[in-house]
């Protein structure tokens, strides 16, 4: 593999434009920048989403779209809902076969005033408990 013809392809390069050079070149003096002004300036920047002053869209419109990384248990009252007081042994599955809950949801919390009674039942970690006090 001979390496002699290292020149890029037909067209594919061009010559840069040089500004600043006289008069005579049609881009002299202000280097085709206009006139004065920030613009004109080297190193200018403007921020993303400037919009001259007025007040960006970006921080008109209301901010939308966050979502909290605390998943929330469900929650299941076993006061009203009897069939999951019942069960032989409480698990995810033994609760999704008597109660209809969506495939997203992780962890079950149970509450109501025999809650504490079914602790011994409670064969899941994903399945937690609270009795209320009184």
């Amino acid at each position: 593999m001979a390496l002699d013809n290292l020149t890029p392809a037909e067209n594919s390069t061009h010559k840069i434009k040089r500004v600043g050079r006289g008069q005579g070149s049609g881009m002299g003096k202000t280097a085709s920048r206009g006139s004065n002004g920030q613009k004109s300036r080297t190193g200018y920047k403007r921020k993303r989403g400037f919009e001259g002053g007025q007040q960006p869209l970006q921080r008109r419109l209301p901010k939308v779209g966050f979502t909290t990384k605390i998943v929330k248990p469900y929650i299941i009252n076993i006061d009203k809902i009897k069939a999951v007081a019942e069960l032989a042994e409480i698990t995810m599955d033994s609760i999704r076969a008597v109660h209809k809950i969506g495939s997203a949801i992780t962890t079950v919390k149970l509450i109501g005033a025999g809650a504490k009674e079914l602790a011994s039942k409670i064969k899941d970690e994903n399945v937690i408990f609270t009795g209320m006090d009184k």
